[in-house]
């Protein structure tokens, strides 16, 4: 780990305090640091506020950061019946921009979260500033399509319900999936996901938003056009399992401001893996002359860099 790293790592501007909205009727946890424009944090499907504890203390430098946990997982409320549709849970998500008072704010979402990122964006562009992209799952990926289809069979709602309860060597093969290098999975890791998946509820509401994943994907689809002209940086680990990294090259076709970052060694979650890295790319991104309307040259010459092979490939290092 290099020196600036380190420093920027755990340089501390403030504490990160948990604390709930109310969101249609219901309890939404959050965990809040720093001070600035809002930026929020969207987790993945069986993820949390916690998969962000790398990131919030080194955006919160330049802004005020919130890592949401969405109904039905973390420390959030589960609600019978909640609709689990990502359209559904991007209204969840302005709902918690209301109760907390946040006219916009910059947005970045990861694997299913990056997908209601997108939704959300296109529904309320008003309401998005910049977007970050990690991963976003997407029309263009198919790599999870057969076990999302498998999961929605009697026997595979079955299997989703027995996971929470997997022996620990085959849970900590799963997790390790997700990284480019299994050895880089932080120490806690696992013990927070598995806990958080145990709680009643969590497996039923996961199931829910894998039973309209595909309609799901039909309207992210659906809402491409609306997001041609968005400024946005997607950010992708070049061994990704579970969201293709040729569907990361074709989301940069479609969306002609995008800036595409490929993280060389990452799987896809590059925001635990490498978050020296990530944070870097994020506070650039997102850095305030560029909220004040400097948008448009940001995005032209990323492009220029990227003319000539319309990929920038990082050499990533773990922290």
């Amino acid at each position: 780990m290099t020196l600036a790293t380190w420093m920027m790592e755990n340089m501390q501007p403030s504490a990160i305090r948990s604390d709930w909205a109310e969101v249609d009727g219901a309890r939404m946890h959050y965990m809040v640091t720093g001070s600035g424009p809002p930026v929020i944090l969207i987790h993945g499907i069986i993820g949390s506020a916690f998969s962000w504890r790398r990131n919030m203390r080194p955006l919160a430098h330049d802004a005020t950061v919130y890592a949401i946990d969405l109904l039905g997982l973390g420390q959030s409320d589960r609600v019978p019946g909640l609709d689990a549709s990502m359209s559904a849970t991007a209204e969840r998500v302005i709902a918690f921009m209301d109760a907390l008072h946040l006219q916009t704010a910059d947005v970045v979402g990861t694997s299913h979260g990056g997908a209601i990122a997108m939704l959300l964006a296109a529904r309320y562009p008003e309401r998005v500033g910049k977007l970050v992209l990690v991963a976003p799952a997407n029309p263009y990926s198919d790599l999870s399509d057969a076990i999302i289809r498998f999961y929605r069979t009697a026997l595979g709602k079955w299997f989703v319900l027995q996971v929470p309860f997997l022996p620990e060597p085959v849970q900590d093969i799963a997790l390790g999936r997700m990284y480019g290098d299994p050895a880089r999975v932080p120490p806690g890791t696992l013990a927070n996901y598995v806990s958080a998946l145990q709680i009643p509820g969590t497996a039923q509401h996961v199931m829910n938003i894998l039973n309209c994943w595909f309609e799901d994907m039909q309207q992210v689809s659906e809402a491409l056009p609306r997001l041609e002209d968005k400024p946005m940086l997607l950010l992708w680990g070049d061994k990704d399992r579970a969201v293709s990294l040729s569907s990361a090259h074709k989301l940069n076709e479609v969306l002609h401001r995008s800036v595409l970052t490929v993280l060389e060694g990452a799987g896809h979650l590059p925001y635990e893996e490498m978050p020296g890295e990530v944070n870097s790319r994020l506070r650039e991104w997102l850095a305030p002359p560029y909220r004040r309307g400097d948008a448009n040259g940001k995005v032209a010459r990323s492009k220029r860099d990227l003319r000539l092979s319309n990929l920038r490939l990082v050499h990533g290092e773990g922290d």
